[in-house]
């Protein structure tokens, strides 16, 4: 396989030692039964920040997946998995009702010559299939070639963006006058992350770099508290009407003022103390700056982005449908399998699947919570009142996950994705699953580190 993989990443090996980035923008339509994409703009960026020998995504991430192809010779140059806000809003009651457009963009390094651009989607088996295709052409008039003007500077710098993940901090909502409170966020949330395993172990081998974006007014938009706020990035809560779900819907508006600096993944830091965030892979990850559970929030969101970790809670309201297909999903922390889970070599000897835990009396507890939250929302309480909750939550979470035999083993735990039923997660605990600060779980902790050697030198 490693063999196979290096014939294909040769093309981009031939070409210069810098290539230049392209990002090609393209609007995404449809309803939950159709789908359509049409091209809308190519723009020639910075240097390409990413490792050129490893230009071909083994990772099987993602609901779609892009591959760039060289027109003379036929060759894969580049491929990556991601998801899409589009990918999200078609599983919602919403796409039933009415048509909707995105705006999504892929990056990639610029091809030598012309290249066909091909975007798959997973079928109803996951197997990934074409959905369409574009030509592109170095050459072309059409693209735009215009130099940003953006100031970046680093958080954190190891080495040359070539050879490590570069992570890149927005901040959305700090005013001119705010922004030593940004720059002061921004290393907050550095610390944070690398705080915790594997990021921790793996901290030299990122680059955290960041731009300085000021708001006219403080905050963000807050529709359902009747807050509105023209924003430089547009991020808002309420996406899909999840009253704490973070989102900017204007990608070219924060894609245009990323374009300068060298970034593999983005997270957008809101300057808002209401709880909130989001997480799609390969797109960015989102955060509210000043809650107490910021924290946890900027992990989990990243674990989406970064690693395509799907959500391993189930207790909370969420604002798509449920499917009755139980498909084995693409995302490597959960499994529909739990006689034999994709982590089955980490499963500690004598557990036995799927494995007993505490899930009747945390069920239990947790409608009493999920009950007592949508009570503090709905009579619009002080965020105080919420902070408090999630507190005695936590505190009594961590009391029924680590009961014995098996709160520290690697098993198949029933309850994930949303589902009390059907699906397993490979710990009683983890940061994808409660707001326990305690860390990711074995099957998440190798996803990360797997991507993680897919964009940094050794």
């Amino acid at each position: 396989m490693k063999r196979w993989l290096a014939a294909f990443a040769l093309p981009l090996l031939a070409l210069a030692q810098t290539p230049r980035t392209w990002r090609l923008d393209y609007v995404h339509s449809g309803t939950a039964t159709e789908e359509h994409l049409a091209l809308a703009g190519l723009t020639l960026e910075g240097e390409w920040p990413g490792r050129l020998d490893r230009s071909i995504d083994d990772s099987n991430l993602g609901k779609y997946l892009f591959e760039v192809i060289d027109r003379r010779s036929n060759r894969l140059l580049y491929s990556r998995g991601f998801a899409s806000i589009y990918g999200e809003w078609e599983t919602t009651s919403e796409a039933q009702e009415l048509r909707r457009a995105f705006h999504e963009s892929l990056r990639f390094p610029a091809p030598p010559g012309p290249a066909q651009v091909v975007v798959k989607k997973r079928d109803r088996q996951n197997a990934f299939r074409e959905l369409w295709s574009v030509v592109v052409d170095p050459a072309s008039q059409e693209v735009d070639r215009s130099a940003s003007q953006s100031q970046v500077w680093a958080v954190m710098k190891n080495g040359e963006p070539r050879d490590k993940v570069d992570l890149l901090l927005l901040g959305d909502g700090y005013t001119a006058a705010e922004m030593e409170k940004w720059h002061n966020d921004a290393r907050r949330l550095t610390e944070v992350l690398f705080s915790v395993s594997p990021f921790k172990e793996n901290r030299r081998r990122f680059n955290v770099w960041a731009l300085d974006t000021p708001a006219p007014e403080s905050g963000v938009a807050r529709p359902s508290d009747g807050v509105y706020r023209r924003s430089p990035l547009r991020a808002s809560y309420d996406a899909f009407g999840s009253e704490r779900y973070v989102l900017s819907f204007d990608n070219q508006r924060w894609r245009e003022a990323a374009s300068s600096a060298p970034y593999e993944f983005v997270e957008i830091v809101v300057n808002d103390r209401k709880y909130g965030g989001g997480g799609i892979h390969n797109l960015y990850a989102t955060v509210a700056a000043d809650n107490a559970s910021t924290p946890y929030v900027f992990v989990h969101e990243f674990g989406h982005h970064f690693a395509g970790l799907a959500d391993e809670y189930y207790t909370s309201e969420v604002a798509y449908v449920s499917s009755a297909a139980r498909l084995e999903p693409w995302e490597p922390n959960i499994t529909a399998d739990a006689k034999s889970p994709k982590w089955k070599d980490l499963v500690s000897p004598g557990t036995p699947l799927p494995t007993p835990w505490a899930k009747e009396p945390f069920e239990v507890y947790e409608k009493q919570v999920q009950a007592k939250r949508r009570e503090i929302r709905a009579q619009k309480r002080p965020e105080s009142e919420m902070e408090a909750l999630f507190r005695s939550e936590l505190a009594q979470t961590i009391k029924l996950l680590s009961q014995p035999p098996y709160a520290d083993k690697v098993g198949a735990f029933e309850g994930g994705m949303y589902e009390s039923k059907g699906y397993f997660r490979s710990q009683a605990d983890c940061i994808m699953f409660t707001r326990n600060m305690a860390g990711f779980c074995a099957a998440c902790r190798r996803a990360i580190e797997r991507v993680i050697d897919l964009y940094a030198a050794p």
